[in-house]
């Protein structure tokens, strides 16, 4: 209805131009010829009324969209602000309450504290009279004593027709502590039981026939030297491991004559290997 009212009111105004346009157009009649201002008459007069606008058309369609714009520049940073001031401290809470308590845990060994200032080290009292010298004890079993002795005769002996004459000797080369050996019998007693080791070594006499030399432990024959060469002298030897108690004895016996002199042409040795 109003768009009724509005084309009613436009056409009204449209007709109303009209009569004033005519109304106003005065002067000679428009000749022919086009030069000079009867022309330029000619041409308004010429004209007839206005017609009735239409109605309005519809609205076109939407165009396409046009293309991005550049993008715009940035802009500055702005600075930043100042950290405000630190507020006051709120009132402390009241307690809370006792919680329950926990199990027993394996904790950690703790660090090693730092070491102590050294104690004062005590007066030193006089040097007391030395003692004498104690007697020898006895060589516990399993003694790790170590035993060994090396002796010589330093001169020939009496011919002996017996098996069972012992051989002496006159010198000691070797004689560790300990250790029990009698010249004058050639005889070793065993203080500390384990194994041993016994060596000997005698000079044939070159007047004898024949030289045997045994060597015994207690009262049995273990090894026997012996030469039968009355023209030459010879070098008679043995050697034999035995294992020992105490109280054992090793000993050489002769049977003939053993030459000797100072270079120590007959000797007898022996030593502990290891204790029992």
């Amino acid at each position: 209805m109003n768009n009724y009212r509005a084309t009613i009111l436009s056409i009204a105004l449209l007709l109303g131009n009209s009569v004033n346009l005519r109304a106003s157009v005065t002067g000679p009649v428009p000749s022919s010829d086009r030069e000079g201002p009867a022309s330029q008459v000619c041409q308004q007069c010429c004209q007839g009324p206005a017609a009735i606008p239409g109605i309005p058309g519809l609205p076109g369609p939407v165009g396409p969209m046009g293309p991005y714009g550049q993008p715009g520049s940035k802009g500055d940073a702005g600075q930043q602000g100042e950290i405000g001031p630190i507020g006051p401290m709120g009132e402390r809470g009241a307690p809370g309450n006792t919680g329950f308590k926990g199990d027993d845990g394996i904790g950690l060994p703790g660090k090693i504290g730092p070491r102590g200032v050294p104690g004062i080290v005590g007066r030193i009292g006089e040097t007391g009279v030395k003692g004498q010298k104690g007697e020898p004890g006895q060589t516990p079993d399993g003694s790790n004593q170590r035993v060994a002795f090396t002796v010589v005769r330093t001169s020939s002996s009496d011919t002996s027709t017996s098996r069972d004459t012992r051989l002496p000797f006159q010198q000691t080369q070797t004689l560790l502590p300990g250790t029990s050996f009698d010249l004058e019998t050639g005889t070793f007693t065993c203080t500390v039981p384990g194994t041993y080791v016994f060596t000997f070594s005698v000079l044939e006499y070159t007047s004898s026939t024949t030289l045997n030399i045994h060597l015994k432990k207690n009262s049995d024959w273990v090894v026997t030297g012996y030469s039968g060469d009355s023209t030459n002298q010879e070098q008679v030897s043995g050697s034999a491991v035995l294992v020992l108690h105490r109280e054992d004895t090793v000993y050489l016996t002769v049977l003939g004559r053993a030459g000797s002199d100072s270079f120590h042409f007959t000797s007898f040795s022996g030593f502990l290997l290891y204790p029992k």
